[in-house]
């Protein structure tokens, strides 16, 4: 069963950064670039870190953990460079009349 959260206005989400999104139990990076939003779990897969301090990579899609630099794909949440070497869990989510809505399954 799936769990619908309203996140708010496109508008409040700045393009080319992360914004760490509570779901329920379940800490979310939302990143927006132009018009597409993204949402990836908020913790690194090898440190344990927050990845909302990290670089957004537009043209790559990724987010980069803050402290030991492992990139993640936005779209799949695979490491594309090491340290890291799991994924990080990738969430569905919607833009519905200018709102924000994170899907959890």
């Amino acid at each position: 069963m799936s769990t619908v959260f309203a996140l708010g206005p496109l508008s409040q989400f700045a393009p080319g950064s992360a914004t760490r999104v509570q779901a329920g139990d379940v800490a979310v990076a939302l990143v927006r670039i132009g018009d597409d939003v993204y949402a990836i779990g908020d913790r690194c897969s090898h440190a344990d870190v927050s990845l909302c301090g990290g670089e957004v990579w537009t043209d790559e899609r990724e987010l980069e953990c803050p402290k030991h630099g492992s990139r993640f794909s936005l779209v799949s949440g695979e490491p594309n460079t090491l340290p890291a070497t799991q994924p990080v869990a990738v969430f569905d989510v919607r833009v519905v009349d200018g709102e924000v809505e994170l899907v959890v399954s």
